[in-house]
């Protein structure tokens, strides 16, 4: 059969396996097994245990269990709220400065944390009643906390960021600065989305209400600035040549524990069963579904998928900026459906050729990848922060908070193009740091 034409056929029985409930790591074992059996023979499911445990054979895995623990110990404690109090406190003045309070909170918590979801909730629970009360629109409200929280996925220290290097061999130190001024630069975006559309439906004269002295200010920092000195101790000892990734994820881990059990009275063996529970858990599923992609992504070369998808598109006679929006709208259409390290799994092995054959610089490609994932997340029908913010303020419809962040869906599309037009925007500081790439 033409290697092409059964690339179709997977991919169609790839997502009808998808949709039919299975989880992401299951579907794709069942899928590969059953093309390899027809395909390949039954003696090619002998090799299947090999590259599933082969897979997770790698030093670099180690910084994702120990990543989401240091994410786990922050979200399980008040750093959120507190996180949010404190940049209110010191902006309450700025015309505007809660919804900027709550986008830089967003900004900060994910990156401590990570985790979109957890951003969403403990920035939210906060944010969202306070800029109600003061008269901020409720679609700027949910909207703004919903798109902060995808920032988790962007901002170092990433997870998708490290399954991305994982699975394209990638420097993950680079692909973390690589999401550094993206990121900053989303930061702005949804600001100065949020302020336009707050000070054209807002109610100005109570914006700005609320007055702080300096000692509440102060007061607040000692409970916030260490978190916020594990992250900058991360990132110096990673790019400092102190340590690796996995090494410094590791001291990450425990700073954050015991910061939390001493500012946060952690102390209670249950609360630590449960952040160490938790993080099994999320650990394991996000190291199941690599080793299926990997079992997956053999599938696809063994059959000559891969190889001969990355031919027929390099001998298409079109513009690399028309392939790159033809791959735009595939990641983005992914993102509806499927979670952020399925669809880099999945899609990685088979885009990164065309990519490199395109001309385009992988890093550079892993940032435009994230914030197509950034979509998917509040975007319908999977929209996993829409659900969020919406369990956490029931009062305000789905329909609202949807609306509310389409505008952010715009400013992400926004960043996308600038990042084609200045790819420096993703690739200088990498190079600054630790050189050109090779």
């Amino acid at each position: 059969m033409d290697p092409l034409l059964l690339g179709g056929i997977v991919a169609i029985m790839t997502i009808l396996v998808l949709f039919s409930g299975v989880s992401v790591a299951i579907g794709l074992l069942i899928v590969s097994a059953g093309f390899l059996l027809v395909f390949d023979g039954a003696r090619s499911l002998e090799l299947m245990p090999e590259i599933l445990f082969g897979k997770l054979d790698n030093f670099a895995l180690l910084s994702i269990p120990m990543f989401i623990i240091m994410g786990a110990s922050i979200a399980s404690t008040r750093a959120g709220a507190d996180l949010y109090e404190a940049l209110e406190r010191w902006l309450t003045r700025i015309p505007g400065g809660l919804v900027i309070s709550n986008l830089g909170a967003c900004a900060l918590f994910a990156a401590m944390s990570g985790s979109s979801p957890a951003t969403c909730a403990a920035i939210g629970k906060m944010g969202i009643p306070e800029m109600r009360k003061r008269g901020y629109p409720e679609g700027v409200a949910a909207g703004s906390i919903a798109a902060g929280g995808t920032l988790g996925i962007l901002i170092p220290p990433s997870v998708t960021m490290i399954v991305y290097g994982i699975a394209t061999e990638t420097s993950i130190g680079r692909l973390f600065l690589a999401g550094v001024i993206p990121g900053l630069l989303l930061v702005a975006l949804f600001m100065a989305w949020s302020l336009y559309s707050t000070w054209k439906s807002g109610d100005a004269t109570r914006l700005s209400s609320g007055s702080y002295t300096w000692k509440e200010r102060f007061e607040i920092l000692p409970r916030v600035l260490p978190f916020l000195g594990i992250i900058l101790g991360v990132l110096y000892a990673m790019y400092g040549g102190i340590a690796t990734p996995s090494e410094t994820a590791a001291v990450g881990a425990l700073l954050c524990l015991v910061i939390a059990m001493i500012i946060y009275k952690m102390w209670h063996p249950r609360d630590i069963w449960v952040v160490l529970r938790d993080s099994t858990k999320e650990s394991v599923m996000i190291l199941f579904i690599i080793a299926a992609a990997g079992v997956f992504s053999y599938m696809l070369s063994s059959l000559f998928i891969t190889q001969s998808i990355a031919e027929w598109i390099g001998t298409l006679d079109v513009n690399r900026w028309v392939l790159m929006l033809a791959v735009n709208v595939f990641l983005l259409i992914a993102g509806f459906f499927l979670p952020p390290v399925a669809v880099i799994l999945m899609a990685a092995p088979i885009l990164l050729p065309i990519i490199s054959t395109a001309g385009f610089d992988p890093i550079w490609f892993a940032v435009v990848l994230t914030i197509n994932m950034e979509i998917g997340l509040i975007s319908p029908p999977v929209g996993l922060n829409l659900y969020v913010i919406n369990g956490i303020a029931p009062d305000i419809s789905l329909k609202t908070i949807l609306m509310g962040s389409l505008p952010f869906v715009a400013c992400m599309i926004i960043a996308i193009v600038l990042l084609c037009l200045f790819p420096q925007l993703a690739t200088w500081l990498p190079d600054f740091v630790m050189g050109a790439a090779v």
